[in-house]
C-alpha cells in the first residue's frame, strides 16, 4: 500500500509546520499530475485549485478535491484551501504569461479584489519572478506555506551528466560553454530561461513567448540547424514556483527546428516523462546534458567529448 499510516503522516514537518493536507495550484502540462501522485504516495490528501484555460481536467482523477478558478482569483483560492484544512501549498504547471497582455485579459483573468490590490499597489514591475513572489507572499500571509513542488517528486530533477546515449562533440561543448554564461545573465535579468547558440553566436533569446517558441524562431533564423539550446533558472531562483522544465515536447520542437543539443542545470530542472523524453532524444540524435550550477568550461567540457 502506497499510503503511509497516520503516525507517519503526523511526523512529516515541512518548513517547521506539520503537513496536513496539500493544496495544489495546477497549471498546464503533466507536472501537476506528478506532484499530485507524489503527495498521495506519501499518504496525504490533495486539494487542487486548477487554473482555468490551463489545467487538464483529467487531474480531477488524481486528487481528492478539485475545482477551477480564474488565474486572478487568488483570494478565492486561498479561502478554498483554508476551508479544506490545507497547511502547505505547491504550485505546478505552466501559465501563459501572454494572457496578461491580451485585449480580453479582464475576462480570462477574472481578478478578485485581492488580486486587483496586489496588481496595482504591491508589484514594482510585471516580471515573472516579481508576480510570483508577490503571490507567494500573499499566500504565506494567510498561513498557507509555499512548498517546493519538487518536494513530492524529487526524482524528476535532472542529475548531472549526459542523460541520453548521444555524447556531445567538442564543437557542441564549446557552444554550451559559450552560451551558458549568456543564458545565466538573461535568466538573472528575468528576461527568459533559454537561449539558442550556434558556432559561439547567440541566435535567439527567450522572452514572454516561452522556450518552445524561442526554439522555433531559432530554426527560422538558423536554417542550417545543428544549434544548441540552453535553459537555466536565474541565480537564487525560487523553487517554490516556476521550476524550469523540459519534456517530450521540448525534444520534438528541437528536432523540428533541426537543433542538436539541449543543455540544462542539474538539480534545478525538471525532466517530465523522462523515459519518453530521452528515448526521443536518442532517436533524433539530440544531446541532452545537465551541468552543475557553475556550468561547463571549454576545456573541461571538451574533455572526454567525441570529435
Amino acid at each position: 500500500d502506497a499510503m503511509t499510516d497516520s503516525a507517519d503522516r503526523e511526523s512529516v514537518v515541512i518548513r517547521g509546520v506539520p503537513l496536513r493536507r496539500v493544496g495544489l495550484v495546477a497549471g498546464a502540462g503533466s507536472f501537476p499530475f506528478d506532484v499530485a501522485r507524489g503527495v498521495r504516495k506519501r499518504g496525504f490528501e490533495v486539494v487542487c485549485a486548477g487554473i482555468k484555460h490551463e489545467v487538464s481536467p483529467e487531474i480531477a482523477d488524481e486528487v481528492d478535491v478539485f475545482t477551477t478558478y480564474g488565474v486572478g482569483r487568488i483570494g478565492a483560492v486561498m479561502r478554498f484551501f483554508k476551508r479544506h484544512g490545507v497547511s502547505h501549498v505547491s504550485w505546478a504547471g505552466g501559465i501563459r504569461k501572454d494572457r496578461l497582455f491580451t485585449p480580453s485579459r479582464i475576462f480570462s483573468l477574472l481578478p478578485d479584489l485581492r488580486m486587483i490590490k496586489l496588481w496595482l499597489f504591491r508589484m514594482r514591475d510585471r516580471q515573472s519572478q516579481t508576480i510570483l513572489g508577490a503571490l507567494a507572499d500573499e499566500f504565506e500571509s494567510e498561513g498557507l506555506l509555499l512548498t517546493h513542488s519538487t518536494e513530492f517528486c524529487p526524482d524528476l530533477l535532472a542529475p548531472a551528466g549526459v542523460l541520453g546515449r548521444v555524447q556531445p562533440s567538442k564543437k557542441q561543448c564549446s557552444d554550451i560553454s559559450f552560451g551558458w554564461r549568456i543564458c545565466r545573465r538573461m535568466a538573472d535579468l528575468d528576461v527568459g530561461q533559454s537561449i539558442v547558440v550556434y558556432e559561439r553566436s547567440t541566435i535567439a533569446v527567450e522572452g514572454i513567448e516561452g522556450t518552445d517558441r524561442n526554439i522555433q524562431r531559432a530554426g527560422e533564423l538558423c536554417r542550417k540547424g545543428g544549434f544548441t539550446v540552453i535553459k537555466l533558472p536565474k541565480e537564487g531562483h525560487d523553487m517554490r514556483f516556476d521550476v524550469p522544465a523540459v519534456g517530450p515536447s521540448t525534444i520534438e520542437t528541437i528536432h523540428a527546428a533541426r537543433g542538436k543539443v539541449l543543455a540544462i542545470q542539474a538539480g534545478k530542472t525538471l525532466i517530465l516523462e523522462r523515459d519518453k523524453t530521452l528515448e526521443a532524444a536518442d532517436r533524433y540524435g539530440i544531446v541532452v546534458v545537465a551541468y552543475e550550477k557553475g556550468g561547463p568550461h571549454s576545456d573541461e567540457a571538451a574533455e572526454g567529448a567525441s570529435d
